[in-house]
């Protein structure tokens, strides 16, 4: 019998099966934080690119637009590769924004180039990455409308509000809670406020234009009746 006061210490194999399962558990959360890390860093090389996407296709720069897309693509599936074991860590959150990300890169240039636009499966990610992304893509689309404006080309930036338009129309029939689409409501608002300005611009930009049409065709019928009114004179 131990002495009052005295603690024995664990039994050989008691301590044998605890260093077994800690070791267990060491070595699962190991794998998942380089996962985690491998995961981060090409998360954020699949913004970086697919940012880099979206501002060649403003640039009318097509080629560089899908080279950068192709490399946010590769970056994507790498962090999909890596996270498939540990699902907790893919609905962190951190995949998802990379995907939207991609998916808006990928549905911008659609859009513009008026491609076909690709489903959830064509880009590879998941349904609310794709959605966000589309709504994402759509509002994007504001600065093509207003460069195609300053440009004269009013059809072409009426064609692009159109496009939003249909966006904005089917995204709204999405109408679950945020946790199932990640955050989708937030992201049609957005859309939503920024259709309306765009809207707006084209608007204005086609009274503008009938206007200035209206004058220069007063000006024509001017010029065209001021030598007849001299030579009746005459």
């Amino acid at each position: 019998m131990s002495p009052v006061g005295h603690v024995e210490g664990p039994p050989d194999r008691l301590w044998a099966d605890l260093a077994t399962a800690v070791e267990a558990v060491r070595m699962e959360l190991g794998g998942a934080h380089a996962a985690r890390e491998q995961a981060l860093r090409s998360c954020r090389e699949a913004i970086r690119h697919s940012g880099l996407s979206i501002r060649a296709i403003h640039q009318l720069d097509p080629e560089r637009a899908a080279g950068e897309a192709s490399a946010a693509e590769s970056a994507i599936r790498v962090a999909q590769d890596v996270l498939a074991p540990y699902p907790r860590l893919a609905a962190a959150g951190f995949l998802h924004d990379a995907e939207k990300e991609y998916a808006e890169a990928v549905l911008t240039s659609a859009l513009v180039t008026g491609g076909a636009l690709p489903g959830r499966d064509a880009v590879g990610v998941s349904g609310a990455a794709w959605l966000n992304g589309l709504a994402e893509a759509a509002s994007e689309l504001r600065r093509h409308l207003l460069d195609r404006l300053r440009a004269g080309e009013l059809e072409r930036g009426e064609e692009l509000l159109g496009s939003m338009e249909a966006c904005y129309e089917l995204l709204v029939t999405v109408d679950w809670p945020d946790a199932v689409t990640g955050g989708l409501r937030r992201t049609t608002d957005a859309l939503r406020a920024v259709l309306e300005r765009s809207r707006s611009d084209v608007t204005t930009t086609v009274v503008q234009e009938r206007l200035r049409r209206a004058v220069e065709e007063r000006r024509a019928v001017e010029e065209h009746d001021r030598p007849e009114a001299g030579r009746s004179e005459r």
